[in-house]
């Protein structure tokens, strides 16, 4: 009988939190993205559609419980955030279409260095790069900005903001926190 003395690799997750997009949104925008008649890229799923605030990476599992910790801990605008995403846009660099915001609203650029903030005791230094907000319609988009008859007018609302994990092109919610504080009820 042989046995192997080797410790079991510790799993990780691929994570990041995001502002999600609501059903209704999400098949609103992708029959706007269809419309567009793209024959470059691959679609995201429309399931798949929210707005990245901020990218973790592979992280151990037994991470995330202290992870959860700090992001229910992070200073919260106090109410719903509302992202305008009117412009399309291409990232060559990335290869992705996407739709983003003419002008962040303040409380979202406000909350995203909050939730940096709070993620820094625990070793996490987002990209060093400037946050820009965006939700992405395409991956390997190797073209210029489409055309489109209708230009983009949405506005992401989001009353909460999420720990998702992605697995196999999918990404699946872990954990979610209010934007809004909750009223204290007083019972008599």
């Amino acid at each position: 009988m042989s046995y192997d003395s080797r410790e079991q690799p510790e799993p990780f997750k691929h994570l990041f939190f995001a502002l999600p997009c609501a059903p209704a949104q999400r098949r609103t925008i992708a029959r706007w993205r269809n419309a567009l008649e793209l024959r470059n890229g691959r679609p995201v799923p429309a399931e798949n559609f929210h707005l990245t605030l901020m990218f973790l990476g592979s992280i151990a599992v037994m991470q995330i419980p202290a992870i959860c910790a700090a992001a229910a801990n992070v200073r919260t605008p106090g109410e719903p955030l509302t992202v305008p995403l009117n412009r399309l846009d291409v990232w060559r660099r990335s290869a992705v279409l996407l739709l983003a915001s003419e002008q962040e609203p303040l409380a979202l650029r406000q909350f995203v260095y909050a939730l940096q903030q709070a993620l820094l005791p625990l070793g996490f230094v987002d990209a060093p790069r400037e946050f820009r907000a965006h939700l992405t319609l395409m991956r390997d988009y190797r073209e210029p900005v489409p055309e489109s008859n209708t230009p983009p007018c949405f506005h992401l609302r989001a009353e909460r903001f999420c720990l998702f994990e992605s697995h196999q092109g999918r990404y699946r919610q872990l954990a979610e926190w209010p934007l809004a504080r909750q009223a204290l009820k007083y019972k008599r």
